[in-house]
Order: structure tokens, then sequence, then C-alpha cells
């Protein structure tokens, strides 16, 4: 039986363009019969991946490229500088190793050769692929390709754990992901909108014989919304990803910080849209992830007086509780962080309903989870010493 751990996340996001589609325009999605705005789950991973930058080692995130050649050569070229000369060609050979197709970029044939779509290598694999490359080197000996695929599916950077690896020339090289994140969807039926811009021409501005025009005119598009957000990490995979109870602890550790605390950055400087999250709603269970993004296929509707973010932390604390009474899944632990709604997610009280979870602050939260998946099989009590 697998852990899991489940984190909701209702966020207000601002007029905004955080993800856009191919013509510019905030992608949406529609639920529940209406349009909402949508965020995709690859962008907020993209800023969760980001965030990991501020919380790791730089040993401890990986590197995904298609500039995979460039990328070993430097390696090579730095523990072996003697053998600079040959370091593209020998990066070529790991990866000919492993039936990785390389080609030269369109247009680029003097450039160093790319794989055809972007792979996902930890910095301690760069490492021992390069070792192994200096080695063959200077032996004069062929590389032996069953130890190169056994690098590739050791020593996972904390990215590549929980997000997962595909490489389409070789599926014995795959990853799967520990974590799964949905799109974000507002709570409600939202529309996009346009804002009209103008800019002025300063030296056209100062010219009293040139008239006082525009210098260049357009249009963004944007919206704003109450989103929910949700993302499941699968505890015993990432174990099992990474060979090591106390790495993928601190795994999740980092992985509840940077999902809950990041933002896309989109249009950020014409939006200014940096937000954090009004409600956050951490489960774990032993039976299965549960999105409650039922909650909302009724979409939220509200007044001048209580907004969005009032009734959308209303409708998840009445659709959570609607789970446990009627399919009996009940989370092992839960717990509350919130700025608003606290006293619907974790009432008080000899009549209120049953909590959703322990109300605690943002601060204490991972320290929190990380004690609640303690009796987790493959995590035992041991590796936390």
């Amino acid at each position: 039986m697998s852990t899991y751990v489940d984190i909701h996340i209702i966020q207000s996001l601002p007029p905004s363009c955080v993800n856009r589609d191919d013509s510019g325009s905030p992608k949406s999605a529609v639920y529940g019969g209406v349009r909402r705005l949508r965020v995709s789950s690859q962008s907020w991973k993209r800023a969760t991946r980001l965030y990991f930058n501020d919380l790791l080692d730089a040993k401890d995130v990986g590197v995904r490229t298609k500039r995979v050649v460039e990328v070993l050569a430097e390696r090579i070229t730095e523990d072996a500088p003697e053998l600079a000369g040959d370091a593209a060609a020998l990066a070529k050979k790991v990866f000919a190793a492993t039936k990785i197709k390389l080609s030269s970029p369109r247009g680029k044939k003097d450039a160093p050769q790319e794989s055809g779509y972007l792979l996902f290598l930890s910095t301690s694999q760069i490492a021992r692929l390069a070792e192994l490359a200096i080695a063959s080197a200077r032996d004069g000996e062929t590389l032996d390709a069953k130890t190169v695929k056994k690098i590739f599916k050791e020593a996972h950077a904390v990215d590549i754990a929980l997000f997962g690896r595909m490489v389409a020339d070789d599926t014995d090289l795959n990853i799967d992901a520990a974590c799964q994140v949905a799109h974000a969807i507002s709570t409600h039926a939202a529309e996009n909108e346009y804002d009209f811009f103008t800019a002025v021409d300063d030296e056209k501005n100062r010219s009293e014989e040139e008239d006082a025009g525009a210098g260049m005119m357009g249009t963004v598009e944007f919206s704003s919304a109450t989103m929910y957000r949700y993302a499941t990490v699968n505890l015993d995979m990432l174990v099992e990803n990474l060979g090591d109870g106390n790495v993928a602890l601190r795994a999740l550790e980092v992985f509840i910080k940077g999902f809950c605390l990041s933002m896309p950055t989109g249009k950020q400087n014409t939006f200014a849209n940096r937000t954090l999250p009004e409600a956050v709603v951490v489960s774990v269970r032993d039976d299965q992830p549960v999105s409650l993004v039922g909650a909302f296929e009724k979409p939220i509707r509200t007044n001048e007086a209580d907004g969005y973010l009032t009734r959308s932390v209303e409708a998840l604390a009445e659709h959570a509780r609607a789970i446990e009474d009627n399919y009996g899944l009940k989370p092992l632990a839960g717990f509350v962080v919130a700025l608003k709604g606290g006293d619907v997610l974790a009432p008080e009280g000899p009549d209120a309903p049953a909590p959703l979870g322990e109300r605690v602050s943002f601060t204490e939260l991972p320290g929190r989870v990380l004690e609640a998946v303690s009796p987790s099989p493959r995590v035992g009590r041991e590796e936390r010493a």
C-alpha cells in the first residue's frame, strides 16, 4: 500500500496572463459547461522546478536540455583538459551507446549535435558519464552500453524523481514520475479581457512640429480568477526513484514549498500578479490520490459582498466531507493553512463539522507532513534518525 500526499490550493489571481496559448491568449478550458481560466500543469511544474534552485544545492537539481553533447563535453573538458579537442566526439559516443539519436540543429551544421527532444539528466549522472568517457579514452576501450545505461538509471536529481523522464529512443531509460500535477482551473466562469495600450515616443513628443500621437499601440489579453490547484506525490515511488528515504523526505519538503509558493512568470512585468495561496489543504493518504476539483463542477457564483474566495473554500470543504462520508476515504492526517476560511476548513467545537485537518502555519506545514508520513513502510523510522 502506497502513501500519497495530496495538496489542494485555493489561490486568487489578479488581472494577469501567466500562461498563454499559441495566439497569446490566457489558456482556458470548459468545465461544468462554462469556460474557465486555466494554467497548464507544465507551466506550474516549470515554476516549481525553478523554485527548487532557491531550496536545493545545484547538484540536487537536474538539467533538461537538447544540448546534451555540449553539456557533457564541457564536463569532460573540465575534468580532463588534455581531452578538450576530443570532448565532443567522446560525448557523442556516450549517447550512441544508449541509442539516443543526435543531429545538428536546423540551419546550423557546424554547431554541436543535439538530441531530438529535451533530455533530463542529473548533475551526478553527467559527472559519472564524463568519468566513464574519460576512462574509455585513456584506456582505448569501447564504451560498454550496459554501464552507460546503468548510470542513466541511478543517482537521479530531485526534479527527475518527482516529474519523471521520457527517453523516446530507449524506453528502458524512462523514469516514472512520483508526482502528478493537475491543470489549475478557475472555480467559476471566467472571460478574457483586453488591455489597449499606447506608448509615447519621447523624442517625437519633444518636437512642437510633430503631432503628439502615440509612437505605438497594441492590445494585451488578460484574465483574473480564483483558482483551484492540485498535486499529489506518491511517496513510495519517490523513495524508489531516489533510492534513499531521507533524500525522499527532503524532496517532499521542497516540493510542498515550491508548489505552494511558485508562480509562472508569463507577463509578470506587465501585471505584477505574484500572489500567495489563500488556503492550502494537505492530506496524507494510504488509499489513493483524491482531487477535489468536483467541488467546482458547478461554477461558483457570488455577489459583490462575498467575492469568490470564501465560497470557493466553502465548496472545497463541503466536497471533501461528502467524499469521506460516502466513500469512506478518510486521510490518515490533514493540515490546513488558511488566510481566509480557516473556520470552515478546520472548525472547532463539539457540534462543528469534521475538520479537513489541523490548523498550522505555512512554516510548520512541511515538518508536520513529514512527521505524518513516518509510518510509511518505505520510509522507516531508522532512516529519519
